[in-house]
C-alpha cells in the first residue's frame, strides 16, 4: 500500500501503479502459474487468493458503504483485479477438482498498517485456512470473509 493518499487517483504516479500491480496481481499470477501443474495432480487442489474488502467495486460505488470514502487507488484497483483474476481462473478450472476463491482477511494488525488493524494475524488467517481445507463441496469462484460471501 504505497499510494500517496494526498493525491487523487489520477495523480498517483505510474510507478506506484506498476509496483502495486507487480506485487498484488502479477506476483499472485506468477505463483499460481508455477503451482498449477502440482495442483492439477492433487485430489483436492485449492487456490485462495488474498484480496481485501477494498477490492469490492460494489462497496466502493455505494455511498452508504463503510469504504465509500476510503480511496487508496492503486491498492484498491489491484485488489479488484485479484477478484477478477479469481473469477477467470475459477471458470477455467470449473470442471476440475480445483477450487479457486478470494478472501478478505479483515483489517489485520500487520506492518503494512503499522499494527493498527482490528484483529490479530491468526484471526485474519481464518478464512484462508477454512477455504484451503474445504471439502469437495466447497464454493468455487467466490469472495468471502469469515463464512460470508462478499459483494464483488
Amino acid at each position: 500500500m504505497i499510494d500517496d493518499i494526498a493525491r487523487k487517483p489520477s495523480e498517483q504516479t505510474l510507478a506506484t501503479w506498476r509496483e502495486t500491480f507487480d506485487t498484488n496481481l502479477f506476483g499472485l499470477i506468477a505463483v499460481t502459474q508455477a503451482f498449477l501443474p502440482l495442483l492439477r495432480k492433487s485430489e483436492a487442489g485449492r487456490i485462495v487468493n488474498v484480496s481485501s474488502l477494498l477490492g469490492s467495486l460494489t462497496l466502493h460505488s455505494d455511498p452508504g458503504s463503510p469504504i465509500y470514502n476510503f480511496k487508496v487507488p492503486a491498492y484498491n484497483v489491484s485488489k479488484s483485479a485479484v477478484n477478477a483474476w479469481t473469477v477467470q481462473l475459477a471458470y477455467e478450472l470449473r470442471d476440475t477438482h480445483i477450487k479457486v476463491n478470494t478472501i478478505h482477511p479483515g483489517y489485520v494488525k500487520t506492518d503494512m498498517n503499522k499494527g493498527e488493524g482490528e484483529i490479530d494475524i491468526p484471526a485474519g488467517a481464518k478464512t484462508s485456512v477454512q477455504l484451503a481445507l474445504a471439502g469437495a463441496d466447497a464454493p468455487n469462484g467466490g469472495y468471502f470473509h469469515l463464512g460470508q460471501a462478499l459483494p464483488w
